[in-house]
């Protein structure tokens, strides 16, 4: 299971929702369903604008557990 630690990094960067989704150029909605762990799916390119956004790598915003 992909666990989504998007919170844990805004909260560590003091960034709110609404000033990630104008750096990133997605919307409020996709990155709340991002944010929460309700996404399918992420392209390479908006992973890439988060991590550039909040100075981070994709392991700080992504983990794996075993458990369900």
């Amino acid at each position: 299971m992909i666990v989504v630690n998007l919170d844990v990094m805004m909260a560590k960067r003091k960034i709110s929702l609404n000033e990630l989704s104008e750096r990133v150029g997605i919307t409020i909605t996709n990155l709340s369903k991002l944010k929460t762990g309700k996404a399918k799916a992420i392209r390479f390119t908006t992973l890439d604008a988060i991590c550039k956004a909040l100075d981070c790598t994709p392991a700080d915003i992504l983990d794996y557990s075993s458990e369900k």
